[in-house]
């Protein structure tokens, strides 16, 4: 039960943290990458967000689904 519940929540949080900052994580992640990048482009800041909505209702929908099937 915890498990299912937290995994939720993980999915949520995660999918927060991409909505919401969007241009930490491209420089968490991808700025090393290239010397001549200094920001995000706009197409990247828009699939991170929609990747992060995503994951946010995935981890709703764990958690809806636990206590349904239960």
């Amino acid at each position: 039960m915890l498990n299912v519940i937290l995994c939720g929540l993980v999915f949520i949080a995660l999918g927060a943290f991409l909505f919401l900052k969007p241009d930490l994580y491209w420089r968490l992640t991808e700025r090393w990458k290239s010397y001549y990048a200094d920001e995000p482009s706009d197409i990247y800041i828009r699939s991170t967000k929609l990747g992060g909505v995503l994951f946010a209702l995935i981890g709703v929908a764990i958690i809806i689904a636990y206590f349904v099937l239960e």
